[in-house]
C-alpha cells in the first residue's frame, strides 16, 4: 500500500546517503535560522523526511529544512519564543491542515497559483534569508527578528567586523560558488565548506560558534493552545501548511521531469502533513519537498521511498553520535551556505528575461517581492493571487468583447451560409446580429449591454445568436436583462437563436427571459433570421400602406 520497493536498492541507498549529507549542513543551518537551533532542524529532516517519504506520493522526494518555512517558523518563533508548546503547536496544526489539504484533493488547486506569484515570493523569501544572514558574516547577530531589524543591523555590522569570522564567511561563499563540479561527485560543495570552515575556525579561534549541541532522540512535547494567541496560531499555521504544499509540489514537478513518472499531489500531501504533525510534537524544524536535495537524490540513483528514508536515516546517526563535533561550526560558515541558499531560491533566471515578457507579470512578481520582504508572506500571497486573478479576468473579459459584434457589419469570422446572408442582404440595413462568440464571464458582462447598444444603433431588429453559449453565470444574465430593456425601450424586436435549455432555464429562474421573448426560441440561427426578415418586411408593407392612405386622405 505504501509502494515501499527494493528494485532500485542500490541506487535508493547512494542517492539517499548523499542526499543526507547535503542535508547535513543545510538542515543545521537552517535549525540555527529559525531560532530553534542546530539539532531542531535535524531533528526535522529526520523526521518529516522519513515520514513524507513514507507516506508521501513522490518516490524520490527529499523532504526537509527549506527557506519558505524556516522563514515563517523563525517569525513564529520569534513572537512565541518563550512558550514553546505554543511554537510546536503552530507545526502540529499545520501538518494536520496539509492532511486535510490531501484528503480534501486540493492539491491539483495548489498548483495554479500563478508563475509570477510563486517566483515572487520565493525570490522575496530568498532576499530575507540573505538579510538575515549578512550580520553574521560579519560575525554579528542582528538584535530582534523580522527582515527590517536585520537590514538595520547591516551597516554596523560591516562597520565593525569580526576578520576571523568575516574570512570564514567569505570563504565559504567562495568555496560553495565556485567548488568545480568534478570534484562535487565525491564531496559535495556545501559538506567542503562545513568542514573547510570548521577546521579552519578551531585552529584559529576567534569567531564566535554554535556551542553545545544536544544529542540522542529528540523528547516529547504537548502541543498547547491559548485564547489570546489563537489567531497568531492559526495565521502561522496556515501560511507553513500553503507554503510546504506549494514548496513540496513544485519539488515533486521537478522530480516528474527528471524521472519521467508522475507523482500523487493529494498523497503528497498526505504524506508531507503526517511528518511535519509528527515532527511538531518532537520540537522540529517544519519541512517541505526540497529541490536540491531531491535533485541530487535522483542524480546519484535514488528513484523510490527508500531513498528519502535513507537520507533520513543518515542523519539520525549523526544526531545520536556527532554532536559535539557539530557543536565546533562557525555561525559565520552556516551564514555563507544561507546565503548560497538564499541566491538560489532567487529567480534570476526569470528576472534576467522579465523584460522581454508581459509587462504586468514582471510588475506583479516585484509586488510580491516587496510584500514578501516588507510585509509578511501571507499578504503577499494573497495579493498576488487576487491580482493575478483580476488581470486574467480582465484579458478573458477583453478577448470576450472583441469576439462580440454585429455580424453584419464588422466582418467577424462567423460562417454564414448563402441564405442568410441573402436574407440579411434582402432586409437592406434593419437587422443586426450578434454572436457572443462563447460564455460570458462576469468581467465582460457589465460592457456587454453598452457594447449592443451602441453597435445596433438605427436598427429595428436585433438577433441575438446564443449557439456558441454554453452557459452563463447572473452577471451575464444580467446583461442580457439589460440588452432586452434596451431594446424595448428603442422599440425595437429582439430574436434569440440557439439558447440551450441550461442557459434559458438561468434566465427564467432569474425572470430574465421576458426581456427576450420575440416568438419562441429559434433553433438555428437561419430559422431567426427568416422570421425577422418577414417582420422587416411586414413592418415595410404596413408602413408603404399607412403613407399611400395619409398621401391619398391629404389630397382628398
Amino acid at each position: 500500500m505504501l509502494g515501499i520497493t527494493t528494485k532500485n536498492l542500490r541506487g535508493d541507498l547512494f542517492g539517499g546517503l548523499t542526499a543526507g549529507v547535503i542535508a547535513l549542513p543545510l538542515a543545521l543551518a537552517f535549525g540555527e535560522a529559525s531560532g530553534a537551533g542546530p539539532i531542531a532542524g535535524l531533528y526535522g529532516a529526520i523526521i518529516v523526511g522519513f515520514f513524507a517519504s513514507l507516506f508521501g506520493g513522490t518516490g524520490a522526494q527529499v523532504t526537509g529544512p527549506t527557506g519558505p518555512m524556516v522563514v515563517v517558523f523563525a517569525g513564529v518563533y520569534a513572537a512565541l519564543s518563550d512558550r514553546p508548546e505554543l511554537i510546536f503547536a503552530v507545526v502540529v496544526l499545520a501538518g494536520l491542515m496539509q492532511i486535510a489539504f490531501g484528503v480534501l484533493r486540493f492539491g491539483q488547486y495548489i498548483r495554479l497559483v500563478p508563475y509570477p506569484v510563486v517566483s515572487g515570493f520565493m525570490s522575496g523569501i530568498g532576499c530575507i534569508i540573505i538579510a538575515l544572514q549578512f550580520s553574521r558574516l560579519f560575525g554579528h547577530e542582528p538584535e530582534g527578528g523580522g527582515t527590517i531589524p536585520a537590514l538595520a543591523a547591516i551597516p554596523g555590522s560591516v562597520m565593525d567586523p569580526n576578520f576571523v569570522a568575516l574570512a570564514l564567511g567569505i570563504t565559504t561563499l567562495v568555496i560553495v560558488f565556485k567548488w568545480p563540479k568534478t570534484w562535487s561527485k565525491f564531496v559535495p560543495a556545501p559538506l567542503a565548506a562545513l568542514i573547510i570552515g570548521t577546521v579552519a575556525s578551531v585552529m584559529i579561534g576567534g569567531a564566535p560558534i554554535l556551542g553545545d549541541i544536544p544529542t540522542g532522540l529528540p523528547s516529547f512535547m504537548l502541543p498547547a493552545f491559548s485564547q489570546d494567541t489563537i489567531f497568531i496560531v492559526l495565521e502561522a499555521a496556515f501560511l507553513l501548511a500553503l507554503l510546504g504544499a506549494i514548496d513540496s509540489l513544485l519539488t515533486s514537478l521537478v522530480a516528474d521531469n527528471m524521472t519521467r513518472t508522475r507523482h500523487d499531489s493529494n498523497q503528497e500531501l498526505i504524506g508531507q502533513g503526517i511528518g511535519n504533525t509528527i515532527a511538531g510534537m518532537f520540537g522540529a524544524v517544519p519541512s517541505a519537498g526540497a529541490t536540491m536535495r531531491t535533485a541530487v537524490n535522483i542524480r546519484t540513483g535514488g528513484l523510490t521511498k527508500l531513498s528519502g528514508m535513507t537520507h533520513s536515516i543518515l542523519l539520525l546517526g549523526v544526531v545520536l553520535a556527532l554532536g559535539p563535533l557539530a557543536s565546533q561550526i562557525p555561525h559565520a560558515v552556516l551564514a555563507g551556505l544561507l546565503v548560497k541558499t538564499g541566491y538560489d531560491i532567487i529567480d534570476i533566471a526569470y528576472l534576467k528575461r522579465a523584460h522581454k515578457g508581459p509587462r504586468w507579470d514582471l510588475a506583479l512578481m516585484v509586488l510580491v517581492v516587496l510584500l514578501t520582504v516588507f510585509v509578511d508572506l501571507i499578504t503577499a500571497v494573497i495579493a498576488g493571487v487576487v491580482m493575478a486573478a483580476l488581470a486574467f479576468v480582465k484579458q478573458i473579459a477583453d478577448a470576450q468583447l472583441k469576439a462580440l459584434g454585429d455580424v453584419t457589419n464588422e466582418g467577424l469570422s462567423v460562417d454564414l451560409t448563402d441564405e442568410e446572408e441573402a436574407l440579411l442582404k434582402r432586409a437592406g440595413n434593419k437587422i443586426t446580429l450578434f454572436d457572443f462568440g462563447g460564455p460570458l464571464s462576469f468581467g465582460a458582462a457589465a460592457d456587454v449591454g453598452h457594447q449592443v447598444r451602441e453597435k445596433s444603433k438605427g436598427k429595428s431588429v436585433m438577433i441575438l445568436d446564443f449557439s456558441r453559449v454554453t452557459h452563463v453565470d447572473v452577471s451575464a444574465a444580467r446583461a442580457m436583462e439589460t440588452i432586452g430593456s434596451d431594446a424595448h425601450a428603442a422599440n425595437k424586436e429582439v430574436y434569440v437563436s440557439g439558447m440551450n435549455d441550461e442557459v434559458r432555464t438561468m434566465l427564467k429562474g432569474l425572470n430574465n427571459e421576458y426581456c427576450l421573448s420575440h416568438g419562441d426560441n429559434f433553433a438555428t440561427r437561419l430559422d431567426a433570421i427568416r422570421d425577422a426578415v418577414e417582420f422587416v418586411e411586414e413592418e415595410d408593407a404596413n408602413a408603404s400602406s399607412a403613407a399611400r392612405a395619409k398621401s391619398k386622405s391629404s389630397t382628398t
